[in-house]
């Protein structure tokens, strides 16, 4: 059973396109007690807040026009000039096939969150980045938190990484 937190000074930016699961997140972080939650409807208004305030995390989905999740948190974690170049990101969206958990792990999400949204499920998602928070790595291709959950030393494969020089954690 996991910790009960107390949420009240949790700053939370909620990034959707759709009005509706702007209001449904907004609700569901209300009712775990964050004491503060902003909403934005693409990566350009997320941007902007990012740029103005300051925030202990980010929801947002995938898709969105005119800047997409994808878009919004590669900048994030690779513009010289971001404004929350290390903020937790959780990404919520409806497409929950590997291949895309896996882009998604490699531009630099923190957590994944699939639709249809539970406040159960939510709530999982925030306590593991209180209670797991995850170095930030930087390699020749990525910035962002460490991509692995796990650290088996016995690890073989294509991902695996040479010698302690090809990651350097931040």
């Amino acid at each position: 059973m996991s910790k009960s937190y107390d949420f009240t000074n949790l700053r939370v930016l909620v990034v959707d396109d759709c009005k509706f699961m702007r209001n449904i997140l907004e609700r569901m972080l209300e009712a775990l007690g964050c004491g503060f939650v902003r909403t934005a409807s693409d990566g350009i208004d997320a941007w902007d807040y990012l740029a103005t305030d300051e925030f202990d995390m980010m929801i947002t989905d995938w898709e969105m026009e005119p800047e997409d999740g994808p878009t919004l948190i590669r900048r994030l974690r690779i513009d010289s000039d971001s404004p929350a170049r290390y903020i937790p990101v959780i990404m919520l969206t409806g497409y929950t096939e590997k291949s895309k958990v896996m882009n998604a792990r490699d531009f630099g999400i923190t957590e994944f969150l699939a639709k249809p949204l539970a406040a159960r499920s939510l709530h999982a998602r925030i306590v593991n980045i209180i209670e797991n928070p995850r170095p930030f790595v930087r390699t020749a291709s990525f910035f962002g938190p460490c991509r692995r959950r796990l650290n088996l030393p016995s690890f073989e494969g294509s991902d695996r990484r040479g010698s302690a020089d090809d990651a350097v954690e931040i």
